[in-house]
């Protein structure tokens, strides 16, 4: 993986003005999911979206988005802030800037803003979010990480998520 370096790429918080790229990107990412959990659209083309409203007016909550330049590459929803734990609700790259190490750089951002500790969970059925969530704890923690899986609320049909936690000192 090449490392992006440029200091154009980061995590931003996103604010109320950024809802309609963070929606966008919202429908691309649970687009990407329905690959691994079967899921559908709603009759009028979205996906569910309590986790983006969420993500802007829950108090303990947050969303970044992720840019290069003024373009916009990715999102992040990290709930639990004002708890023990925070976690890493939802991470998405777009497909055209996977694999250049623009999602390792923001997520290290986004987990030194929030020092403390860490669970974000993923599916084994996704082996690039498997490789990819494993390094972040590598690098976050060295191997004082744990990985378990847990089963899905309220959906027992579907395999269970797979957790990752982990400490970030602040």
């Amino acid at each position: 993986m090449t490392e992006i370096t440029a200091p154009d790429v980061f995590a931003r918080p996103a604010g109320p003005e950024d809802r309609p790229v963070v929606e966008r990107l919202w429908l691309m990412f649970r687009h990407d999911l329905s690959e691994f959990r079967g899921i559908l659209p709603h009759p009028d083309g979205t996906f569910r979206g309590d986790r983006v409203e969420a993500a802007f007016s829950a108090p303990d909550w947050a969303a970044y988005l992720l840019v290069r330049g003024e373009r916009p590459v990715g999102l992040a929803f990290v709930r639990g802030l004002g708890g023990p734990t925070r976690v890493l609700n939802s991470f998405f790259v777009v497909r055209g800037a996977r694999r250049s190490g623009i999602g390792l750089r923001g997520v290290r951002e986004i987990l030194a803003r929030h020092p403390g500790r860490w669970e974000i969970a993923f599916q084994y059925e996704n082996p690039g979010a498997v490789a990819f969530w494993r390094r972040v704890a590598t690098e976050a923690a060295g191997d004082a990480w744990t990985e378990e899986p847990r089963p899905v609320p309220d959906r027992p049909e579907l395999p269970p998520d797979v957790w990752i936690s982990f400490e970030v000192a602040g």
